[in-house]
């Protein structure tokens, strides 16, 4: 290698230090701009979706407000503005990383692949992997989905996992990637696919608020355990700290259990429907003793 070459590969590599640096100070962006942008969903009820008004509303944005508080507060900022930025599946892994977005409120996965790539705050959700069929379609278990097509949306750790185990068990699916989960059950709705493989609390929010609830089954095997986080930029510790902070605050002061009734346990917008979805005994357990853990084990 000549000195010049030598000399490019460090200035190379600064650089990317540098700039590595730079992205991850969260604080410091958001004082510098007094702005705070939030990655949002489209569909994903309760979660993170459009209202009628086209409003965004759900359970991950109403915690993601009490985030922003702690943040204006510990900035000692008089006013911090909220910008909302739509994400999808497959977009807001990329979108965090590069710094379009700085929280991202919905139902991702926290799991140690993903945090390679991004950070999680303390667990804020724990659902299972399932399918979704018709009645009609007579489904009962993953064996009878072999040779058929299913759907699950991209991006996920579902569709992820559904490649992997058809693979492995040589169940011969044909899987389709759609770019929502409205998208995955209306691929199902129509009869091009027999299944859609989610999280089942997103699967009985989609069932609960179709035309014909009663038309549906969702399938008894839970095939992995799926925790969710909202999640912010990779070694950040002291915008982690903040984060972490108001959502223990929430657990701790009992809140949360407001929050999660108003979402899970009475009727939501846009056509009032109640999910009755109660706490679970892992999300219990999470609550009395924090965690942002990624393993499934801890659950």
């Amino acid at each position: 290698m000549t000195h010049l070459s030598r000399l490019f590969v460090a200035l190379f590599v600064a650089g990317a230090v540098c700039g590595t640096a730079g992205a991850q100070d969260t604080l410091k962006k958001i004082k510098d701009t007094g702005t705070i942008t939030i990655g949002h969903r489209d569909t994903s009820i309760p979660f993170s979706y459009y209202d009628d008004k086209q409003n965004v509303v759900g359970y991950a944005m109403d915690i993601c407000m009490k985030i922003v508080d702690a943040v204006k507060t510990n900035l000692k900022l008089k006013k911090l503005d909220v910008k909302f930025n739509p994400v999808t599946s497959a977009t807001r892994i990329p979108l965090m990383a590069n710094g379009t977005i700085d929280l991202e409120c919905g139902s991702t996965t926290n799991n140690l692949d993903r945090q390679k790539q991004v950070w999680f705050t303390i667990t804020h959700f724990v659902t299972a992997n399932r399918y979704v069929a018709k009645k009609s379609s007579n489904i009962k278990s993953l064996a009878d989905l072999k040779g058929k097509t299913v759907v699950s949306t991209s991006g996920t750790t579902n569709i992820k996992w559904a490649t992997e185990e058809n693979a492995k068990r040589k169940l011969g699916m044909n899987i389709i990637a759609a770019k929502d989960h409205a998208e995955a059950f209306l691929t199902v709705d129509t009869g091009r696919a027999v299944a859609f493989f989610m999280d089942d609390i997103l699967l009985y929010s989609l069932v609960a608020t179709s035309k014909n609830p009663s038309a549906w089954a969702i399938g008894s095997e839970a095939y992995t355990v799926e925790p969710y986080g909202i999640m912010l930029r990779r070694d950040d510790a002291a915008f982690k700290k903040v984060v972490n902070g108001a959502v223990t605050r929430l657990y701790k002061s009992g809140e949360i259990n407001k929050i999660y009734d108003k979402w899970f346990l009475k009727p939501i917008p846009p056509k009032g429907v109640n999910l009755n979805v109660p706490m679970s005994a892992q999300f219990k357990k999470v609550v009395a003793k924090p965690t942002d853990s990624g393993d499934p084990k801890d659950y």
